[in-house]
């Protein structure tokens, strides 16, 4: 399986309701949908195992799919994933169908760089993720497969926000059109105790005067 490219192997499906849905689960199956686009919602079966290997990529929630559905194959992405309650096991998928011209809202992964020479995090402080993912609107021929928040120059105390993140050409940020106030933290440097500590005592030192 190729990450820059995603093949969804779906039959279609004519049963509906809770007892169709339990049957296909019983043989290792699930349901799913695709919606969207000049056409009719087309429910969908697709097997369990398989997909199960799709979602273990992170690429594959960020990418344009091929659904090949009883050999004819649609442009899609994934929209809604649902899992069971208490078992690794997906009940429910929801795709989205698109065209190259389709503008779509989608969660992109934000990939943090610069952990390793970030200065507050070598005077002691946690870089500490606040979104693992952002929610973005672009063309669908734009969409990223992830966005990075680089943290190589924050120190402690200071934060990567929604604003400071470098976006492809054609991509914007969903969170960002609702306002400034919505400009929220990505990555911040906090403070532990023990660099506090050692902060405090530093300064302390600082101030003392030594006498010959």
């Amino acid at each position: 399986m190729s990450i820059d490219t995603f093949t969804v192997d779906a039959v279609s499906r004519t049963d509906e309701g809770k007892g169709a849905s339990r049957r296909l689960r019983r043989a290792g199956k699930f349901p799913a949908v695709i919606y969207g686009g000049d056409k009719a919602p087309q429910s969908i079966t697709l097997e369990h195992n398989y997909m199960l290997r799709h979602v273990e990529h992170e690429a594959f929630f960020s990418h344009i799919l091929d659904i090949n559905v009883d050999g004819k194959t649609e442009k899609a992405i994934l929209k809604d994933i649902q899992w069971h309650n208490y078992k690794p096991a997906i009940v429910h998928m929801d795709f989205l169908r698109v065209d190259a011209s389709s503008v779509i809202k989608v969660q992109v992964p934000v990939h943090v760089l610069g952990e390793d020479v970030c200065p507050g995090a070598k005077a002691g402080g946690v870089v500490s993720h606040q979104m693992n993912s952002v929610e973005v609107t672009c063309p669908a021929s734009k969409l990223p497969e992830f966005i990075e928040a680089d943290v190589s120059a924050l120190n402690v105390g200071e934060s990567l926000h929604l604003s400071d993140l470098k976006l492809p050409e054609g991509v914007s940020l969903v969170e960002l059109s609702h306002g400034a106030e919505h400009d929220l933290p990505v990555v911040t440097v906090v403070v532990t105790r023990g660099a506090a500590a050692e902060s405090t005592t530093e300064e302390d030192g600082e101030g003392e005067e030594t006498s010959e």
